[in-house]
């Protein structure tokens, strides 16, 4: 089997310079010099981290200069089940503590909410902000373990009582405020909040969306709820405070105390921080803990190795409160540079929103999902002609794979001398498997390495790697960001099920991925997407990078059909407005399909569609509209951004012979 991405010339490389001036080849000299070893790239920094475990984690602590107490060593007690291994067993530590940097009036967040309002905070600002907020929980009798939930946009206050929430000890989960009620329900019912903090409203494309009447139902049934802290962002704070049980608006709890130096409560290493949950479009949300320590540490590696995020940066990620990169990108504060933060559409009221956003606040750090970058792409808008963007130095993707197309649209239309890193993890690690490298190339279509510390590799069906193949992406040792477990799972019955058994004490993470020629990944979509026409696994990636080259179309999915003792692979397409799904057309994908990938790759049936259902943080539902198709119930459609995009799926005629 010829493997992908072969492509011989780079669409980046950087220089000597460059490279010498990263994080990642100065941790290698730090290293080098610690150990007396004399790793000469980060490709050899990488074999160190994966084998030499403890020795790997306690020099990312110390270059980082985490802040807490290490404990006595060993610092990696391992075992024979990974779920029981340990990393700095005996620490202490505090994450608010340790992303609270600074206290002076260098710029800490700027905010655009839309273009309706803009606003900056000084790390000044937060910290007393933060101190009030801290206060106010504690007269509340908030204290270590105790939960408190968020609904909220992408804004500086969040980012506060997320602080004031973890200085305590205390853990913090959160969800975007397009949440529909039972969605939060099936949320936040299951950890039981003490206090529950809500915006009073939000825009989206240029409207002014209302919550009161969402939150007085959600806090109506959230017994656990003791307090509610209304943030004010659309004007209606105490109108809607009125409405919602044990209402408060945050500044007014807040004017009752002065600000003073916060007291941080520190916590074992693996005390409970954040609770992530599942997208919950086959059951309802798994709720996933992750702790203190391995969250900070597994995300000051990927910031300052991986993405090379220094102090003076202007960081910027696209994200609502319902993702990961939210808790990922609040992470960043611990370097110490600006945080950028977005709220809306991210092509409201123009394309060039985000791009006006960089431009004008000397962004050197862009984060999007791969369904940005297509989106922009396919509406003819070229970035480079209206910004140069001389200060924006990285841009990441993630979300879903990125397209080769998509590689090179960045380079050919937004910038050329740039660091292009697609990054895949999820939900369950709080971070990444796989992602950028600034000392290494970038190759069109692939994601250049393994995260340091983390034993990726590709299984075949039966368990075993092979470089040749492509399988399932698994990770062989323990790393500190796996979940301390799911909440109410006794015996981590659920836990195990959903990443170990698979294959025995190797972590399996759901991921139809690929090695390259370049050592690089390239991650084919979901496995339980994969499509298995004649008992052929294919990714689902595979066919979207061919189908979304053809202009007329501007998204695709596509599903296995069970059909006469076998599978057909069936292909939905939404097409650009006014153009028809022609047999022309048709003829053309099924052509393109044949050539970029293969004839195995042709779908049995493409079939025009009006809209195509999402998760809230722009993913495709696969399983979904296949279990739709197939007459099965769908759990909980409240995770998803737009379910009624699933009623165009059902009983299409289309699929009856």
């Amino acid at each position: 089997m010829t493997l992908a991405g072969n492509s011989t010339t780079p669409l980046w490389q950087p220089t000597a310079a460059q490279i010498s001036n990263t994080h990642m080849d100065k941790f290698r000299v730090f290293i080098n010099d610690r150990h007396g070893l004399k790793l000469e790239n980060s490709v050899e920094l990488y074999i160190f981290s994966i084998s030499q475990i403890e020795q790997f984690w306690n020099g990312v602590w110390d270059y980082c200069s985490i802040i807490g107490e290490k404990g006595a060593a060993p610092f990696f007690v391992d075992s024979a089940s990974m779920i029981d291994a340990k990393i700095f067993p005996h620490a202490q530590l505090n994450y608010a503590e340790n992303l609270l940097c600074k206290n002076n009036n260098t710029e800490c967040f700027v905010f655009w909410g839309e273009d309706k309002i803009e606003y900056t905070l000084t790390w000044a600002d937060v910290y007393a902000q933060v101190s009030q907020f801290q206060q106010v929980l504690k007269s509340w009798g908030v204290q270590k373990g105790d939960r408190v939930a968020a609904i909220m946009p992408n804004m500086p206050e969040t980012y506060i009582a997320m602080l004031a929430t973890t200085s305590l000890g205390a853990v913090w989960s959160s969800c975007s405020p397009d949440f529909g009620t039972r969605g939060v329900l099936d949320r936040f019912g299951q950890i039981e909040p003490k206090v529950l903090i809500a915006v009073d409203g939000y825009w989206y494309n240029g409207k002014k969306i209302e919550v009161a009447e969402k939150l007085e139902e959600i806090t109506t049934q959230l017994p656990s709820v003791q307090h509610t802290v209304i943030m004010r962002y659309s004007g209606a704070a105490e109108a809607v405070a009125k409405r919602v049980k044990n209402g408060i608006v945050f500044d007014a709890a807040c004017i009752a105390f002065d600000p003073k130096p916060i007291e941080f409560t520190r916590v074992e290493f693996n005390a409970p921080l954040f609770i992530m949950f599942s997208s919950g479009t086959t059951g309802a949300p798994k709720c996933i803990i992750h702790g203190v320590g391995g969250t900070l540490l597994q995300h000051a590696k990927e910031h300052a190795f991986h993405c090379d995020i220094k102090s003076d940066d202007r960081v910027f990620y696209f994200t609502t409160c319902g993702w990961m990169m939210w808790n990922w990108l609040a992470s960043v504060m611990r370097t110490g540079a600006t945080l950028l933060l977005y709220d809306g559409s991210p092509l409201s009221p123009h394309t060039d929103i985000l791009f006006k956003f960089a431009d004008s606040q000397r962004m050197t750090f862009f984060g999007t999902s791969a369904k940005y970058i297509e989106s922009v792409n396919k509406s003819g808008y070229v970035p480079k002609e209206h910004f140069k963007l001389p200060h924006l130095r990285s841009l990441a993707s993630t979300g879903s794979p990125l397209s080769v197309e998509s590689f090179e649209f960045v380079y050919q239309s937004i910038k050329k001398d740039l660091h292009l890193a697609s990054i895949s993890g999820g939900t369950d690690i709080i971070s990444c498997f796989v992602l950028g490298d600034p000392t290494l190339p970038v190759y069109s279509g692939e994601i250049q390495t393994a995260g340091l510390g983390m034993a990726v590799d590709v299984f075949t069906v039966d368990g075993k790697p092979d470089p040749t193949e492509k399988g399932e992406l698994v990770c062989k040792r323990p790393f500190p960001c796996m979940p301390i477990g799911f909440w109410n799972d006794a015996n981590n019955k659920k836990y195990k099920a959903a990443y170990f058994e698979r294959f025995p004490n190797v972590w399996c993470h759901g991921d139809f991925a690929e090695w390259t020629s370049h050592q690089g990944i390239i991650i084919h979509g979901r496995s339980d997407a994969t499509l298995n026409p004649g008992g052929v696994r294919i990714g689902t990636a595979e066919l979207y990078a061919q189908v979304e080259k053809t202009p007329e179309v501007l998204e695709s999915l596509a599903i296995g059909q069970n059909w006469q003792q076998d599978v057909r692979i069936v292909l939905f397409v939404k097409l650009r407005s006014g153009v028809e799904l022609s047999q022309e057309l048709i003829q053309k994908l099924k052509t393109d399909i044949k050539i970029g990938a293969s004839p195995r790759h042709v779908p049995a049936k493409i079939i025009a569609v009006g809209d195509l259902p999402r998760t809230k943080s722009g993913k495709l539902v696969e399983i979904a509209v296949r279990d739709i198709v197939h007459n099965r119930p769908i759990a909980n459609i409240e995770a998803l951004a737009n379910p009624e995009a699933l009623e165009l799926f059902k009983n299409l005629a289309e699929l009856q012979d």
